[in-house]
């Protein structure tokens, strides 16, 4: 008895310092996200792109803001909401998105650099079919409306009692205003970002917009708990989300045509237009592009590389007129990693 005594004195100061040092580890690998420095809401929304749409925040460069997001009716559709009510929706408030933000020193010419730090999912979302939406609107004619209980703390949404999606939040509209007066739908992607819905978009990407009025005007919503490459059926889970994000003006990257983002992985640039074959020709001169520019490549050998290393992706094929299309290239092979 007293050797177990013993015994016990001798390895209690070693178990707890394991115990402790494995806490401390839990504790320092949590992640930590910046303050946010202004916040906005479900109320300071918008549904076009324009440059005569007044922001809602100025902000100077390097901002950090809070923005809360509504899913893609704009409230038309609840956790309980039936197929019936799918009839009901109107398409007028589709895609509010949260903004603009008008950020100080940004010109026409100059880029405007988004980091996603944090997206928080919402506690529901919604998919579904609408008729004449959709890659095969032919063939599925009939509404179609499912819904979903999210935890934001599982990693996976039960789609039934077998099969579980990844909970992998982003924005499926992400954009700064295009140089018109003009009020354009958010459906389709353009120069200026817009419905890109790319699944890749998550947290701790950094995405890349040209910037073409003063102050970028940048807005952010369509949130998605989840999505396949190409979006085939016309929709994600849509869901309302809250997200933190990082606004800076960069300078001097003048090849940059169309929105470009990059992880700690990878550097990509995305290509839209009516066809793939068209949206993809221009993905590969952009990356061809990039590479120039930024790694010292001559075109031709940046051609190569695209072909040696370089990931095309399919984003988006539903978001009539446009399609979007972008290639990845691994920063390993890049040297930059």
């Amino acid at each position: 008895m007293k050797s177990k005594l013993l015994l016990s004195f001798v390895l209690a100061p070693a178990l707890f310092a394991c115990t402790r040092s494995a806490k401390q580890e839990v504790q320092t690998t949590e992640k930590i996200y910046p303050e946010p420095q202004y916040t906005l809401t479900t109320e300071q929304t918008h549904n076009k792109f324009s440059n005569t749409i007044e922001p809602v925040l100025t902000v100077s460069s390097g901002a950090i803001i809070e923005a809360f997001t509504e899913e893609a009716t704009d409230g038309q559709l609840a956790l309980n909401s039936t197929t019936e009510d799918v009839a009901n929706v109107s398409f007028e408030p589709i895609h509010p998105i949260t903004g603009p933000v008008f950020v100080e020193g940004a010109q026409p010419g100059d880029v405007i650099a988004v980091t996603l730090h944090k997206i928080e999912a919402g506690e529901w979302g919604w998919t579904g079919i609408f008729p004449g939406f959709g890659y095969l609107a032919d063939e599925f004619t009939k509404p179609y409306l499912k819904t979903f209980a999210i935890d934001k703390n599982s990693p996976t949404i039960d789609f039934n009692d077998k099969i579980k999606l990844p909970l992998k939040p982003f924005p499926g509209v992400m954009g700064v205003a295009p140089a018109t007066d003009s009020l354009l739908s958010t459906i389709p992607p353009r120069a200026n970002g817009g419905n890109m819905d790319d699944p890749h978009l998550v947290e701790g990407t950094t995405v890349y917009f040209p910037v073409f009025v003063e102050g970028g005007l940048f807005s952010i919503g369509d949130t998605h708990a989840t999505q396949g490459l190409g979006e085939v059926s016309g929709t994600a889970i849509e869901a309302p989300m809250r997200i933190i994000y990082e606004i800076e003006v960069i300078k001097g990257k003048k090849y940059l045509a169309e929105p470009q983002y990059e992880t700690a992985d990878y550097y990509a640039v995305t290509g839209f237009a009516p066809s793939i074959d068209g949206a993809t020709k221009k993905a590969i001169s952009y990356m061809v592009d990039y590479l120039e520019a930024e790694h010292n490549l001559s075109r031709e050998e940046a051609y190569v590389l695209c072909s040696l290393a370089g990931d095309l992706h399919i984003a988006e094929v539903v978001d009539v007129p446009n399609m979007l299309v972008t290639m990845h290239m691994s920063k390993e092979v890049l040297g930059v990693k």
